[in-house]
């Protein structure tokens, strides 16, 4: 079993950091996780450039992607899950026999609407909004209490 988190961006908090290096030391006794991060674009602010911000994120998420994953993209739009649903979905997916699960977190803007296609499953954590490096480690947390 592999566990890939694709996100968009750098963890600059040190908060973040140790808490991300916490969970991950304590998955990595168990499980094949990795963290890979793509390049954040910068938000000129308006729509038009918005859509090319999100594009372009999206299109370096898609590239990372294996065909034969099974995706979880994090959008707010997304069905909300509870632990024992978000468990059961990881376990169902390499039940089906997927050898990687593969986690998407966008950047500031979200994710590119071709991302949410290509993803098996859209998952909510919640209808507010979490600063997206806060839900690197929400994920990880919910990841090993999902695989206890």
């Amino acid at each position: 079993m592999k566990i890939q988190i694709i996100a968009v961006g750098t963890i600059k908090e040190n908060y973040i950091k140790e808490g991300i290096k916490f969970y991950l030391d304590k998955l990595k006794k168990i499980y094949d996780i990795e963290i890979v991060e793509v390049k954040e674009e910068e938000d000129p602010g308006t729509p038009a450039s918005r859509e090319k911000v999100l594009k372009t994120e999206g299109e370096r998420i898609l590239y990372k992607i294996d065909r034969e994953s099974f995706v979880i993209a994090l959008a707010i739009e997304g069905k909300e899950v509870s632990t024992e649903e978000f468990a059961s979905l990881i376990k169902k997916a390499f039940g089906m026999g997927y050898k990687k699960v593969v986690f998407v977190i966008g950047g500031s803007l979200g994710i590119w609407g071709k991302v949410k296609e290509r993803a098996d499953v859209n998952i909510s954590f919640s209808k507010m909004t979490f600063p997206h490096q806060l839900t690197r480690l929400l994920l990880l947390e919910q990841i090993y209490y999902a695989l206890l």
